[in-house]
């Protein structure tokens, strides 16, 4: 019988696909719905119709087939007022036929949260930078990331999705082998800080990539694109980075905040929601960034979140 962790993740990759075609269905409209999210004096954080549908389908399925599990959600909705006929009931047989890794078959239903962002890449999808736009619903228990899917929409036919569980492995894709001492980073393209820009000066990069959407940002990392994707500032949330974090891990990477601490999954008060010391994630040698990273930045991290709990 299978765990309830790759039951979970079985049904997450069919309702990921699912949600892949709501979001393509919006798009084709042309018609997006754009709000604006940002509290009076931040800067504009949009949200569309595509994201609404998105999580109201993913919820609400994973809610129908799941009855008590806590999930959290980037946007308000909580797929009770999705139609019942738009829920996703079914589970991927090829998920089902991987054996669960010992560590996580005895997990009850109590143990996980599972943390949804039905588009992660809102700004860049406003724009039409579609292939930067991710779904990502990561799976977490007693505060550690343990399962993750990717969706990318568009780019390829009829989307793309990966999964993985550490310990597990990674599917979807190939991690790329890449030269050995190479540092190509890649960071945000719309919300950078002086914290960021020094960071990645003191990685000394042969080259730095600006782009949107943090799911794209580590797939990048798994595929070869970039060794290191360097956040120094608050900015993602849990909803970001544990789906990517689940997936790198079962691929022999590494996320961790900034400070080179794990990011903790177990609090889902709203105020934890944010990732206050940002995120580091490399594909190997994930020490070599860590140690580069000048002690007044995490410092200075530090203090914001502690100001902030």
């Amino acid at each position: 019988m299978s765990s309830i962790l790759m039951k979970i993740m079985a049904s997450s990759v069919v309702i990921a696909n699912r949600a892949g075609v709501v979001i393509r269905d919006i798009m084709e409209t042309g018609n997006l719905g754009i709000v604006n999210k940002a509290e009076h004096g931040d800067p504009i954080d949009p949200q569309t119709q595509a994201d609404r549908s998105a999580q109201d389908m993913i919820i609400g399925s994973l809610s129908k087939q799941y009855p008590g599990l806590c999930v959290v959600g980037e946007e308000e909705c909580n797929g009770e007022n999705v139609d019942e006929k738009l829920l996703v009931t079914d589970m991927d047989s090829d998920v089902l036929k991987h054996e669960c890794p010992s560590e996580y078959q005895d997990l009850k239903m109590d143990d996980i949260v599972v943390w949804v962002d039905p588009l992660d890449g809102t700004k860049e999808f406003t724009e039409g930078h579609v292939t930067h736009v991710t779904i990502l619903i990561g799976v977490s228990a007693k505060g550690k990331a343990i399962g993750g899917v990717i969706h990318q929409p568009f780019g390829f036919t009829n989307g793309r999705t990966l999964w993985g569980v550490p310990g597990l492995g990674m599917f979807g894709t190939t991690v790329a082998s890449v030269a050995p001492g190479r540092r190509i980073i890649t960071t945000t393209k719309s919300h950078s800080t002086q914290l960021v820009q020094d960071a990645i000066a003191a990685l000394s990069p042969d080259q730095v990539i600006r782009t949107g959407g943090a799911g794209y940002k580590v797939l990048q990392v798994i595929e070869g694109e970039a060794d290191a994707y360097v956040f120094a500032t608050p900015g993602t949330k849990k909803w970001d980075s544990c789906a990517p974090e689940a997936v790198l891990r079962a691929c022999g990477g590494t996320i961790t905040d900034i400070c080179n601490e794990l990011v903790d999954y177990s609090d889902t008060n709203p105020k934890h929601h944010m990732n206050w010391t940002g995120l580091l994630a490399t594909a190997r040698d994930h020490s070599s960034f860590a140690d580069k990273i000048p002690e007044s930045i995490k410092t200075e991290l530090r203090q914001v979140a502690a100001s902030k709990m």
